[in-house]
C-alpha cells in the first residue's frame, strides 16, 4: 500500500500582486495604451490575485530592477545567468517544503527515497544531491529525478512513489517538486510570452509517500491513468534556448482540453472501475481560469467541486508541476472518511495524467 502521509509547501519571499505585474509588463515591453488595455483585460480576468517569485523586479520601480535590464538596453539574462539563480534558490526552497512536510512525522535518516521534480532548471550534480547534502540524508538513499515533463510531472512522480512502495517492504519516499517559472521571462512580446507572464509563478511542494507510517490524515494512492493526443503537441511545449526556457502555450489549449477531457476522464474511470458519481473531490491542476471553466462545463461539475483549484490559482498562479500538490494539500485538510479523489493535470504532448486516491 502507498499512502500520502503529508504535504508541505513553500514559496519564495517575493509576493507580487497581479496588478503590479501588469504595470511591470507594460513598462518592460513599452506597450502603448491600446496594447496595455488589451493586456489589462486579460490580467483582470485571469482569476489570479497574487503570485510568488524568486525575482523581486516584478513589483519594483524600473530604476530598482536587478534581473531585467531597464528598458532592455543591456544584454538580457542568458541561460547561464538564469541557471545560476536556479541553483542558488531552488535548494533552500525545496528544503523548506520538505521540512514542513516531515516535521513531527519522520526523521531524515529514515527517508529511503528522494524524487526531485522540475522543468525550470537543471544541473549535475543536481537538486537531489544539493538537498541530500543540506538535509544530511542517508548517503545511500535512492535518488531519481523527473525533469521537463511540465505541469503533470508531479503526478508522474506519485506514480513512481507508488511503484516503489509496492516493491519495497519499508519505503518512505519524499517527492519534492520545485519550479522557478519566472526565471524564464522573455524579451520578445509575443502571445506565448504574454500568456506566460500572465500565469506562471514559483513554488515548491513536498510529499511524503509511505507504506510504513500510519496517520489519520493519510490518503491511499489507488492507481493512475495517462493518455495523450498528438494533435496538441505544438500547442503546449517547453524548449531550451540560449536565452532561457521557451514556453509555448497557445489559446488553442483550452479548446483541446474541452474536446477531449470528458472522454479521457471516462477512460480513466473505466480503467479504475469506478463511476463518476463516486468521485467526491476533484483535484484539478489550475492551468488557467479558462481551462478550469471548460473542465467544469464538460464534466458537469458544480462550482464547489473546483473550489480548491480556484483558490490556489487565485493566491499562487500556475507553478507548473508544483501546483496540483498545493491543491491536494488544501484538499487533504478538509477530507472526510470514504472520500474518493480524482486528480488530473496536463502538460506537453498534449498529455493528461490522472490519479485516484481515497481517504480511509
Amino acid at each position: 500500500m502507498a499512502e500520502i502521509i503529508s504535504i508541505g509547501t513553500a514559496t519564495p519571499e517575493f509576493c507580487h500582486r497581479q496588478e503590479d505585474v501588469l504595470e511591470f509588463m507594460a513598462k518592460v515591453y513599452n506597450l502603448d495604451e491600446t496594447e496595455k488595455r488589451k493586456l489589462a483585460f486579460l490580467y483582470r480576468h485571469s482569476g489570479i490575485q497574487t503570485r510568488y517569485s524568486v525575482i523581486d523586479d516584478y513589483s519594483l520601480p524600473e530604476k530598482e530592477w536587478n534581473f531585467i535590464p531597464p528598458k532592455m538596453e543591456t544584454v538580457f539574462p542568458s541561460l547561464e545567468q538564469r541557471m545560476k539563480i536556479y541553483n542558488r534558490e531552488a535548494m533552500p526552497l525545496s528544503v523548506n517544503a520538505i521540512k514542513k512536510c516531515i516535521e513531527g512525522i519522520i526523521e531524515t535518516k529514515k527517508i529511503t527515497h528522494l524524487i526531485t521534480v522540475s522543468c525550470t532548471g537543471m544541473s549535475a550534480p543536481g537538486l537531489d544531491l544539493q538537498i541530500a547534502e543540506a538535509m544530511q540524508l542517508p548517503v545511500n538513499i535512492f535518488r531519481t529525478s523527473v525533469n521537463f515533463m511540465g505541469c503533470y510531472a508531479a503526478v508522474h512522480a506519485l506514480k513512481m512513489a507508488k511503484l516503489i512502495c509496492g516493491g519495497e517492504a519499508a519505503a518512505n519516499v519524499i517527492i519534492v517538486s520545485t519550479e522557478l517559472c519566472t526565471l524564464h521571462f522573455q524579451k520578445e512580446y509575443t502571445p506565448d510570452n504574454a500568456t506566460s507572464s500572465l500565469l506562471f509563478a514559483d513554488g515548491s511542494a513536498a510529499v511524503l509517500v509511505s507504506n510504513t507510517i500510519q496517520s489519520p490524515k493519510a490518503i491511499s494512492l489507488k492507481g493512475f491513468y495517462s493518455q495523450f493526443a498528438f494533435k496538441g503537441k505544438n500547442d503546449m511545449a517547453w524548449e531550451l534556448s540560449s536565452k532561457g526556457f521557451l514556453m509555448t502555450l497557445t489559446s488553442y489549449v483550452p479548446q483541446l482540453i474541452e474536446e477531449d477531457i470528458a472522454a479521457y476522464v471516462q477512460n480513466a474511470l473505466q480503467h479504475h472501475q469506478i463511476d463518476i458519481k463516486d468521485i467526491t473531490h476533484w483535484c484539478i491542476h489550475p492551468g488557467g481560469k479558462k481551462i478550469l471553466q471548460v473542465i467544469q462545463q464538460q464534466l458537469g461539475l458544480e462550482n464547489d467541486d473546483l473550489c480548491f483549484s480556484k483558490k490556489i490559482l487565485q493566491q499562487y498562479g500556475n507553478m507548473s508541476s508544483s501546483t496540483i500538490l498545493f491543491v491536494l494539500k488544501e484538499m487533504m485538510q478538509n477530507l472526510q472518511p470514504s472520500s474518493n479523489i480524482f486528480g488530473v493535470a496536463f502538460g506537453p504532448g498534449l498529455t493528461m495524467e490522472t490519479f485516484i486516491a481515497a481517504k480511509r
